[in-house]
Order: structure tokens, then C-alpha cells, then sequence
């Protein structure tokens, strides 16, 4: 089989140009860094099996960072057919040394000069005949984003692997990048042309407010809430009819069916695998639209400024914007950002980052946060309790910062670069909230079903009077009583240790109820301060087990990972303890 290595420096739009020529859903979005998988598909090109694969981007083939040191061990140990090396038209006045580097290598190359449509529009004109004769590969325009050159892209690449042999590149002769800066510089005033003054566009008349040193963070909280309220008033509904779908299905087909079943396992299908997984199943419309939003804010450039903005802020908690990214992506889920990490190149820093990102609200907990502020509060109220649980979860992740920062120190300079603002395209927008639907419906299908099973059986063994599930919950009892957690719920936060989509479908089947029945109990036995209580347990303590086994991976430290399950579960239990004694003090 054929093999095709994507590479290029951060934010060229590799991703994108990946899951344009195979069709996958590797994820992209407008940021430095975020590839730190090797995401691999296979494709047939002319009438070869080509296996492509998406390194992540790497500055310099010398370079010392960990995420470059991914790429230039893959580089090292592969035998190769084509290396297809991504740069950003716009930038290529610091691009071409990693062109210079691999032709030095003798490496089987094409480039592919991305973005060339904003190139054009910044009137930057390339002589592409003349550039692609002085690094001796052939040189197209393309741009990912649109499809634009792509075809021609995978016919000099397939003409390209059809005429070599494999070749495994050697990196230890890889020239440093200073010493071919003054190359770099020769061939860029030879074949590019570029106006000397470029007139103000968009991404700095946006500029002007989006960072503004006082109406930065306002404009971030507010695109933060209308992303809340969008979801909430497009997506309810369309959960409202899931139920209803569900509910017939339940009524008309699954119950007349199974009705000359042992009661047991009549029991063990309904109460148990049903209404626990269809709790759980009618939150895809929400996910679905939630990661589709969370899209057209990461791709249009504006979590990059995020970052920016909160840079002075993170370098006084001992990380920088990096880390704050980070800690967005963690939104989306603690596992990928937890990898994430690698583009910051300080052990130091890194594990500092590490330590906070597990308290970043991912989308696991969101479903739980979903369900429970719609169960609990007004529909004018569910969007701002919300929008609270995700600066809760902010600012303890801050705060685990200022608090271990001493321990952590770094001196690492924070370098990011603003990409301009950009339209995200609708094909990857749909592509997004599909691969994070299918995600949860993959996750669905094996460990939720497995904890709702395990929790049914827990509640109906020895008998259902004397379960299992009692005898614990009334073990739990003195410690979740002063915070306000119900007995009932501890069997859901134990089972949401192994994964939080869990949790709603334990309480389901705990409360033999399903969708607005069981929304329906909550409210009875919850209050919205208990709620509240629960949902701030449920968002700072123990992560999922994903969440402890990549961060033993990444930090390669056993004692961290300790600590970081250890003292979630405390400060969770503190902090529970501190808001519900001192709500129900003041009388709420």
C-alpha cells in the first residue's frame, strides 16, 4: 500500500485539506496546534490504495517541541511515497524553510500552497513554474476550505507516487532552519509579489472591539451566552420530539411485545437497557447542535483571540493562551485537549495545564447540566444557571492554577498566531456535530448500555426492597447528605466515574422513569439549590476513566495523576459543601 504524509506549520489548513481528499472527519478548527493525532484514512487514488496520513504541524524538521517530535519520529521511521507539504499562500515569507528543509532530505515532495484565494485577495501573485523548478516538486494552489485545485492536487500526487519509490527520510541531516532563512528570503523576493501596504480589511475593523481591552471579555461571555440560548431554544424542541418517538415506541411496540416475557427480563429490557439508554439516546439533536455552534465560533477564528485576550491573565496562574485554548477544547472533551497539550513546550507549564483542564465542562456533563436545568428552572432561568457552570468551571481550573503554580514554574515566552476571520463552511460545520453525535451513539451502543445494565442489576438484586444500590447509597449517605445529594444519586456519580453520559441514564432507571417522568421526579426530590449542589459535584469531581488514562499517558506520572483524582474529589465535595450550607443558610 501506498503512503502520503501530510505536513505543514500550524493553522495551514492541513486538517481541512485532509478531510477534503479522503472524506474524514478528522477534526479542524482556526488554531495553532490543534492536530495532535496522527488521524490516518485510506483512499483510492487513480489505481493505487494510498493510506494518508495528518501529522501534526511541526515549525522546524530540528525542532525540540514535543508535537514536532511526533511528526519527525513518524518522518524518521517511515518509508514514505510522498510527502505533501501544506503552506499558507499568505504567509510564505516564513513558510518556505520547511520546503527548503525537505528538499534537502531528498524527500519525495509536492507542495500545496493552501488559502490561495486569500492570497489573491491580498494581492499576493506566485510564480508557481518558477518556484516549483528552484525546489524541484511540483508546486499547485489550492484552497482546502473550498475545494479549489484539489483535483489537480490528487493527479500530481497520484502521477507523483506512481513514478517513485518509497523512501524512509533520515532526519539527522536535516539542516537547521537558521541557515536557510537567507534561502528562504531569495526565493520568496524571486517568485512572490506581494503589495508593500495592505489596506485595512475585515479581521482589523473586527479586531478593534473583539480585543479591546474592556469590551474583549463582555463580547466573549455574551457570544458565549447566545451559543446557550441558541441551543436551548433550537434544540429542546427537537429532544421534545425524540421523547415523543420514543415514548410511542415504548407504548405501541415494545412493551405489547415483550409482554409474555419473564417478568425479569421484561424488567431487565424496559427498566433497565430502554429507559436508561433512550434517557440518554434523546440528547443527540442537542449534542448534535451544540458541537454545530461550537464550529462556526472555533472555525471563524475568534477562539484564537480568546486567547490572546486571556494571556496576561494565564501568565499570572503560571500557564499563557495556550493553556486557555486548551481549556476550551476541553469543552468539547477533556481527552483531545489533554493531548492537546503537547504544542506547549515546557514540561512544567504542561503539566500545570494538564492539572486544570479536567474541570473544563465537557460535553458529557453538559448532557447531565441539559437535563437538569430544563427539569428545574424557568426557560429564562436554564440559560443563565448554565452559562454559570461554565465559568465555574473556568475559574476552577483557574484556580487549581494560582493554587499549584508555585510547584510549576515556567519561563517559556507565549508565541500565537491570529489567523484573519473566516466564513465556516457548511459542509464542515454538518461534519462536526455529525462526528460528535456518532461519537455518543458509538459510546452509546457499549459503555453506557453496559452502566445502565450494571445499574439495574444493582437495584433489583437480592430483591428490590434490599438492593445492592440501597446498601451503598446508605454507605455514601453521611458523607453526600451535607452537600445536599440525594442517597438515591450516589449510585449515578459512582457510575459516572467510569463515564458521565452514564449518569442520566443510572438516574433513569434508578427512578424507574424515562425523558419527562424522570425529569418530572427529579423535581420533586431536588430542589434547585440540591440541584445546583449536584451539578457542581457532577462538574468537579473524579473525571472519566479516558480522562485518567491520557493524562497517565501524557504526563508519563502516575504520582500527578493520583493527586489530580485525589484532590478533584475533594475540592468537589468542599466546594458542594460551601454553596449548599451557605444557601440554605441564607435561606434559599
Amino acid at each position: 500500500m501506498k503512503r502520503v504524509a501530510l505536513v505543514g506549520m500550524p493553522n495551514t489548513g492541513k486538517s481541512t485539506l485532509f478531510n477534503r481528499i479522503t472524506g474524514g472527519t478528522a477534526r479542524t478548527a482556526n488554531w495553532p496546534g490543534l492536530t495532535v493525532e496522527l488521524a490516518s484514512s485510506r483512499i483510492l487514488l487513480g489505481g493505487s490504495m494510498v493510506q494518508m496520513v495528518d501529522l501534526p504541524g511541526i515549525y522546524d524538521l530540528s525542532g525540540g517541541a514535543e508535537d514536532e517530535r511526533i511528526t519527525q519520529e513518524f518522518l524518521n521511521k517511515t518509508e514514505l511515497d510522498a510527502v505533501l507539504l501544506v503552506l499558507n499562500a499568505t504567509q510564505l515569507d516564513r513558510q518556505l524553510v520547511l520546503a527548503l528543509q525537505l528538499k534537502a532530505l531528498g524527500a519525495p515532495l509536492i507542495i500545496a500552497l493552501n488559502m490561495s484565494d486569500e492570497a489573491k485577495q491580498a494581492g499576493v501573485q506566485i510564480n508557481l513554474e518558477g518556484l516549483a523548478a528552484e525546489l524541484a516538486c511540483p508546486v499547485l494552489k489550492i484552497s482546502a476550505k473550498h475545494g479549489q485545485g484539489v483535483p489537480d492536487l490528487k493527479e500530481a500526487l497520484n502521477r507523483l507516487i506512481s513514478q517513485k519509490d518509497p523512501k524512509q527520510i533520515s532526519l539527522a541531516h536535516a539542516p537547521a532552519s537558521g541557515t536557510l532563512h537567507q534561502n528562504e528570503a531569495r526565493l520568496y523576493s524571486r517568485f512572490i509579489q506581494r503589495p508593500s501596504i495592505l489596506p485595512p480589511g475585515p479581521t482589523a475593523m473586527l479586531d478593534r472591539w473583539i480585543l479591546h481591552p474592556v469590551l474583549g471579555l463582555p463580547l466573549f461571555v455574551l457570544m458565549m451566552f447566545c451559543l446557550f440560548q441558541l441551543t436551548y431554544a433550537i434544540g429542546v424542541p427537537l429532544q421534545d420530539l425524540a421523547n415523543e418517538g420514543l415514548d410511542w415506541f415504548k407504548a405501541e411496540i415494545l412493551t405489547p411485545g415483550i409482554a409474555p416475557w419473564p417478568p425479569f427480563w421484561s424488567g431487565f429490557l424496559i427498566n433497565g437497557v430502554f429507559d436508561g439508554l433512550g434517557t440518554v439516546l434523546t440528547f443527540i439533536p442537542i449534542i448534535f447542535l451544540f458541537f454545530c455552534l461550537m464550529a462556526i465560533i472555533e472555525d471563524s477564528g475568534y477562539f484564537s483571540r480568546a486567547a490572546f485576550m486571556m494571556d496576561g491573565l494565564m501568565a499570572r496562574l503560571g500557564m499563557d493562551g495556550r493553556g486557555f485554548v486548551m481549556l476550551m477544547m476541553g469543552f468539547g472533551c477533556n481527552v483531545p485537549a489533554l493531548m492537546g497539550t503537547r504544542v506547549i513546550r515546557d514540561r512544567k507549564a504542561r503539566l500545570l495545564t494538564m492539572l486544570a483542564i479536567p474541570f473544563s465542562l465537557c460535553s458529557a456533563r453538559l448532557q447531565i447540566f441539559l437535563f437538569l436545568t430544563a427539569a428545574l428552572f424557568t426557560p429564562l432561568q436554564a440559560p443563565w444557571v448554565l452559562l454559570s457552570l461554565y465559568f465555574a468551571s473556568i475559574f476552577i481550573s483557574m484556580g487549581t492554577a494560582l493554587l499549584l503554580r508555585g510547584r510549576f514554574k515556567s519561563t517559556e515566552p507565549f508565541t500565537l498566531e491570529l489567523p484573519p476571520y473566516r466564513f465556516p463552511v457548511l459542509r464542515q460545520i454538518f461534519l462536526r456535530g455529525w462526528g460528535e453525535a456518532a461519537g455518543f451513539v458509538r459510546l452509546a451502543s457499549t459503555m453506557i448500555v453496559i452502566g445502565v445494565v450494571l445499574v439495574w442489576l444493582l437495584s433489583n438484586y437480592p430483591s428490590p426492597q434490599h438492593s445492592y444500590s440501597i446498601m451503598i447509597a446508605e454507605f455514601f449517605q453521611p458523607v453526600l447528605s451535607p452537600i445536599g445529594i440525594q442517597a438515591e444519586l450516589s449510585i449515578a456519580l459512582m457510575f459516572g466515574f467510569v463515564a458521565k453520559e452514564v449518569v442520566l441514564g443510572a438516574l433513569a432507571v434508578i427512578a424507574g422513569q424515562d425523558g419527562p417522568a424522570l425529569a418530572h421526579h427529579l423535581s420533586v426530590v431536588l430542589d434547585p439549590v440540591s440541584a445546583y449542589s449536584f451539578m457542581l459535584f457532577s462538574l468537579t469531581y473524579v473525571p472519566c476513566v479516558s480522562t485518567i488514562a491520557a493524562m497517565r499517558k501524557e504526563s508519563n506520572s502516575a504520582a500527578l495523576t493520583t493527586f489530580s483524582v485525589v484532590y478533584s474529589l475533594l475540592l468537589a465535595w468542599v466546594l458542594s459543601f460551601i454553596f449548599y450550607q451557605g444557601a440554605r443558610a441564607l435561606g434559599f
